[in-house]
């Protein structure tokens, strides 16, 4: 039985090791750079879209992923077992056992690193597209002709278990990077949204995560902020919901301001201090 009392002490430790981030920003404003503010022996980046060239001096490890199976192995050796998963599915025992007798110094590599670094989420959802888009449940059964309503519902499936795997990864702070797209409708009336295939996962994602920041470009307003993104002059984070900028948010923590410097390993120790 896996079940067991945890303390409170044992609550607050655990805590103080485990974050989980969805980061969102418009693309070019410097998202993928915070890989410079981690400490590079402890940190992991699961490069999907070849997008490092902005941090080539950082002395970090990466992983170039560019197929959606090679993202669910990674995730597999990171989060460990699911004990609730059948048996022959991703993340199980058999799965966890196959990665690890096929990618044993992978594996040990992967087992010394606290911070996930995973670039980009929006990327992740296109190769996991592009999977769907091979597998039976994208083939309908009357017509035997390619079901776009199938594959979408077997990448939201398969995309949502992989956050979550990676969300109970024990020890293990994990960041998804992902690109924030502006969106103006017929009344010219604009917003921000994560820039994901299919709509479940961008809509579940920030229930996943405890979390969720925008970087954007800001120019200083009097005593606050005014969201300049094609010419503000300062990189912040927004960090709470309901924020007058209209930009997705959310402080689990209750230790950040609106905004924040945008430093991201000075934001994890903010969030993690005792």
């Amino acid at each position: 039985m896996a079940l067991r009392i945890v303390s409170a002490d044992q609550r607050i430790t655990e805590a103080q090791g485990k974050t989980t981030i969805a980061l969102f920003g418009p693309s070019g404003s410097g998202k993928t750079s915070q890989l410079l503010t981690l400490p590079p022996e402890e940190t992991l980046c699961l490069d999907l879209e070849a997008g490092l060239k902005s941090v080539q001096a950082w002395p970090g490890d990466s992983i170039a992923i560019r197929t959606f199976p090679d993202a669910l192995d990674i995730a597999c050796l990171i989060g460990g077992i699911d004990p609730s998963v059948p048996a022959d599915g991703f993340f199980s025992e058999g799965h966890h056992q196959h990665l690890l007798a096929s990618y044993p110094d992978l594996a040990r590599s992967i087992a010394t690193k606290r911070i996930i670094f995973v670039d980009s989420i929006t990327d992740l959802t296109r190769q996991a597209m592009a999977w769907a888009k091979t597998r039976p449940e994208a083939i309908s059964d009357k017509t035997g002709k390619p079901d776009t309503r199938g594959a979408y519902g077997l990448l939201a499936r398969e995309v949502i278990a992989l956050l979550k795997h990676l969300q109970h990864a024990p020890g293990r702070t994990v960041i998804f990077v992902g690109i924030l797209e502006k969106v103006t409708d017929d009344f010219n009336r604009v917003t921000w949204q994560p820039q994901m295939e299919g709509g479940k996962a961008a809509r579940e994602l920030p229930g996943i995560v405890d979390q969720v920041l925008t970087l954007s470009l800001f120019d200083r307003d009097g005593d606050g902020w005014r969201h300049a993104p094609d010419t503000g002059a300062e990189r912040r984070f927004v960090c709470r919901a309901g924020n007058a900028h209209g930009l997705p948010a959310k402080d689990r923590s209750g230790r950040l301001d609106v905004t924040e410097a945008p430093d991201l390993g000075a934001l994890l120790a903010k969030i993690n201090r005792i």
